[in-house]
């Protein structure tokens, strides 16, 4: 059995990463994306084209999956992952954070969706994955704009998977929380990122980047005609 073409972006570290290992281990060709591509090279995965692309770039991301799918037959997924966490107090933050996050997470996870959707929606199959989280179902303070983007995800994965399901496809929301990746580094604000990279050690880290991975495989790897819409998931001792 020929196993379908999985793309993944924000590939280069956390949840991307970690797919990329599992999705190579049950045999599947990859197109790893990320702005950091000797990360992804360094990863050594078998069948895995690895190309530098932010995913803000429609055009650039699109030309990649047309080039993987030249090269190892139609995307049967994308994991939508890339994304930023910019958190900060909305009255002081420099708005320029804002527009990284908007275009990131939601334009970015957009310009996924519009990379692989028509092509599934014509062969009648497919699976895209869109990472959100736990901050995509409620808000926190000092989150405003990050927690809006995410929000922006469910809602958006909602309506394409309204669209899709008639056609076969299916659209799978994955909101994971306080998790052992990168991105509370991002943080530019000191309090902010003091105060999160507490909560955090306070969970042992919270979830690690294979906990997610499982995840999602675990929703990918249902047969075609089950369609998990969505997975909120957090280390058991996260109250909020």
């Amino acid at each position: 059995m020929t196993l379908g073409l999985v793309v993944i972006t924000g590939a280069s570290s956390g949840f991307g990463a970690a797919c990329a290992r599992w999705f190579a281990e049950d045999g599947h060709p990859l197109l790893l994306l990320a702005r950091r591509a000797d990360r992804l090279e360094a990863l050594g995965l078998p069948k895995a084209m690895c190309r530098r692309v932010d995913v803000t770039d429609r055009a650039a991301l699109e030309a990649a999956v047309r080039e993987a799918e030249a090269a190892y037959g139609p995307a049967d997924a994308l994991v939508n992952n890339a994304g930023v966490m910019l958190t900060g107090d909305p009255v002081t933050q420099d708005p320029a954070e804002w527009d990284r996050m908007v275009d990131v997470n939601v334009r970015g996870v957009l310009n996924g969706v519009h990379a692989v959707l028509p092509g599934m929606t014509e062969r009648g199959r497919g699976t895209i994955i869109n990472i959100s989280s736990v901050a995509g179902r409620k808000t926190f303070g000092s989150n405003a704009v990050y927690c809006a983007t995410k929000f922006a995800v469910h809602a958006a994965s909602e309506a394409v998977r309204e669209m899709a399901a008639p056609h076969g496809v299916r659209v799978t929301v994955i909101a994971p929380g306080y998790a052992a990746t990168e991105l509370s580094s991002h943080i530019t604000d000191a309090g902010t990122r003091e105060a999160y990279q507490a909560a955090e050690a306070s969970l042992e880290g919270g979830l690690t980047a294979d906990d997610v991975a499982r995840a999602i495989l675990y929703a990918y790897r249902q047969p075609q005609n089950v369609c998990v819409r969505e997975i909120v998931l957090a280390k058991t001792g996260q109250v909020i």
